[in-house]
């Protein structure tokens, strides 16, 4: 990224691809907001870029995407196969002896690779590191050439307890590269060398699932680029909210597994440091799910270990976000038990709801918005549609809820949107309350083309302090992508007892993984402020199966850490203090893993440029308009979201509209105008 250039943020997602373009010279922003391309997403992403500019002028694109999630999700990755060691080819499909009903007697769960392309061969490291069976590289060359045969595009490598010794499975990924026809060749010890083998094998094996599809996708988009003359950095957005330049992208495909809500988080935590809120909790409310994730004390959450559908086990850092089938495309139904259900389906962006007038005659959540008058049918955002259809709404609401519950078109679309908030008011408890924190100390930010027509309904459903809106709701991911810094996180497990710690041995296995992952960061070619290394353990008590996350108080100093047993131990007991409000005295303490993160610390963005010039509140307003709320027709406020001047108070009931999304300020409430142009939404005063 060169200083002084034009830098644009792209989050594509099912329904719409939203863009956030910087000049940094000029100090100027410019959003624009197309219709995904469901298939190929490629024609959106350039489609986008054109509307903002000449893509040659452009210095650098950060992209989140959704390829990889939708792959796993609709399981259209590659064909994959699997090398293993002998006797560990069902590993995969054994997982943990999960279900995916934790009280059904029945389930079913297929892995990405096929039993018939799960292939065994000689070797075997014990835990300790020592090699008792040398690798068979000529049954290694078989299997591959096996795999070849039966058409697989791509191959993972996964030898039992490769983290404590890599060199069987080091020889066995040159025999396979020296005849694999493509780069798509992938080993446990370079993907995840760390303890539990399920863990280690299930993201061996989605990487290599993912990395035909990720690859060809991005490169798809760099001819593209290519083709228009774009000179400038290209990198994409990881799971855990940092970036990466494409080439670890095609390497490591499963680290975009979470790419676009994560970057929405970030431009959240940004956002809301800004404004002065140190902890809030984030709803991205897109076409298809609500996604939830807590910052607290100004900190978003890392989790070790994800799952996208079941089976699916990720253990790489992502930062922890709950996802629930709740989106504007949810498609709304009577179950036969006789009760509104809305989603988990959803209409997506084809045919999208009963109102896109595309096909889909079953009501959506936002068929019930368009029927309640809170999103104004002839001003739809996106640019997708002229106008939207509210009487084929209203057929589709009476048709599909209205007569089988009994009740007239207004209230089942009420019902509809009642129901929506009741699920996603559960999301974020579970965020919350489950987790000890008390929603009244935190604000919501919600965001997406759809999350800022609930936010005044979940404040007063969960308890929350305010909602925290930002300037422009649907396009935050895409400002967290041009935010976020740069970041590359490495593993490396170690079983080493505390009481007997070598720290001269701890300290340059920190320096060697610390350098090795600075070199990451700074071979993606971005110009960044500095580096900070971050240094955390696994750790646990023995007799322990589960370890915490321990943060090291030190950092990559002239050559050294200056780590020791007091730091660690100091560290510790205050970790697990913190979560358990207790110690266990007298029994000893583990390393289980190191854990080492590189981050490229970008120059920080000035989110003063995103505020308000407006002077006249009377040149906002657009009117009045009937909205329906609580069993009856209100005269609301509509007014232009973006031409309200800073310190202006609407009261509710009001309507704010913008391009990119519609804020709703429910009776009981008032929308407030920051000094950065968010909105903030409480109980009236």
């Amino acid at each position: 990224m060169s200083a002084q250039g034009k830098i644009i943020g792209v989050d594509v997602g099912g329904t719409f691809t939203d863009l956030f373009l910087f000049d940094e010279k000029e100090r100027r922003f410019k959003t624009e907001k197309v219709p995904s391309n469901r298939g190929d997403e490629a024609v959106g992403f350039i489609e986008g870029l054109k509307k903002l500019g000449a893509i040659a002028e452009f210095s650098s694109i950060v992209h989140g995407t959704t390829v990889g999630t939708n792959a796993l999700l609709e399981r259209k990755g590659a064909l994959t196969g699997l090398i293993t060691t002998r006797g560990f080819r069902d590993v995969l499909e054994m997982r943990r002896r999960d279900r995916p009903k934790t009280w059904g007697l029945w389930g079913d769960f297929i892995p990405v690779i096929d039993r018939d392309l799960r292939l065994e061969v000689d070797e075997r490291v014990l835990a300790d590191g020592s090699i008792r069976t040398p690798v068979d590289l000529d049954a290694v060359k078989q299997a591959a050439q096996t795999l070849r045969d039966k058409g697989a595009q791509s191959v993972a490598i996964f030898f039992i307890n490769a983290y404590a010794n890599d060199a069987n499975e080091k020889a066995a990924v040159a025999a396979v590269r020296a005849l694999w026809p493509n780069e798509n060749v992938v080993a446990s010890s370079e993907i995840l060398p760390e303890i539990r083998e399920f863990e280690r094998v299930s993201t061996t094996a989605l990487n290599a699932y993912l990395q035909p599809v990720v690859g060809s996708y991005l490169g798809k988009l760099q001819d593209a680029l290519d083709a228009d003359g774009f000179k400038g950095q290209f990198h994409i957005v990881q799971s855990n909210g940092g970036v990466m330049s494409t080439a670890t992208a095609r390497r490591l495909p499963i680290r975009t597994a979470l790419s676009g809500p994560a970057a929405g988080v970030i431009a959240a935590a940004e956002i809301a440091k800004s404004a002065g809120f140190s902890n809030v909790i984030t709803g991205d409310l897109g076409g298809t799910s609500f996604d939830v994730s807590l910052i607290a004390d100004g900190r978003s959450v890392l989790a070790a270990q994800t799952t996208i559908d079941f089976g699916l086990v990720i253990r790489t850092p992502m930062i922890e976000i709950s996802t629930i089938g709740a989106g504007g495309g949810s498609i709304a139904h009577v179950d036969k038990g006789g009760l509104l259900q809305v989603g988990p389906e959803s209409a997506g962006s084809r045919p999208g709801p009963v109102c896109y007038a595309q096909g889909n005659d079953r009501p959506t959540l936002t068929d019930a918005n368009v029927v309640l008058g809170r999103i104004n049918a002839d001003r739809p955002i996106g640019g997708k549609l002229a106008r939207l259809d509210v009487e084929a709404a209203k057929a589709a609401i009476a048709n599909h809820i209205a007569q089988p519950l009994g009740l007239d078109v207004m209230a089942a679309a009420e019902a509809i949107v009642r129901v929506a908030n009741a699920r996603m008011a559960g999301a974020i408890r579970l965020v919350s309350i489950e987790r000890g924190h008390d929603p009244a100390n935190f604000a919501l930010m919600p965001f997406g083309g759809g999350g800022v027509l609930h936010a005044g309904a979940l404040v007063q459903d969960v308890g929350l302090k305010s909602a925290l809106v930002p300037r422009f709701p649907g396009i935050t991911s895409a400002l967290g992508c041009v935010i976020a810094d740069l970041r590359h996180d490495q593993v490396r497990t170690v079983n080493w007892m505390l009481d007997s710690l070598d720290a001269g041995a701890l300290d340059r296995l920190m320096v060697s993984e610390g350098r090795a992952a600075e070199a990451i960061v700074s071979s993606a070619g971005v110009a960044v402020d500095r580096i900070d290394i971050v240094y955390e353990l696994d750790m646990h008590y023995i007799g322990q199966t589960h370890t915490i996350a321990v943060p090291l108080p030190v950092s990559l100093v002239q050559g050294t850490t200056g780590i020791n047993a007091s730091i660690i131990q100091q560290a510790f007991e205050t970790a697990y203090r913190a979560s358990f409000s207790r110690l266990l005295p007298g029994i000893p303490m583990r390393i289980v893993t190191l854990r080492t993160a590189a981050i490229g610390r970008r120059p920080a963005f000035d989110l003063t440029a995103l505020a308000p010039q407006a002077t006249d509140k009377k040149a906002a307003h657009r009117g009045t308009r009937k909205v329906w709320f609580g069993q009856a027709w209100l005269e609301t406020a509509i007014w232009s979201r973006l031409d309200i001047p800073v310190g202006e108070i609407i009261q509710g009931p009001a309507i704010l509209e913008q391009p990119d999304a519609t804020t709703v300020v429910d009776p009981g409430l008032q929308a407030r105008i920051d000094q950065l142009g968010n909105v903030i939404i409480e109980r009236a005063r």
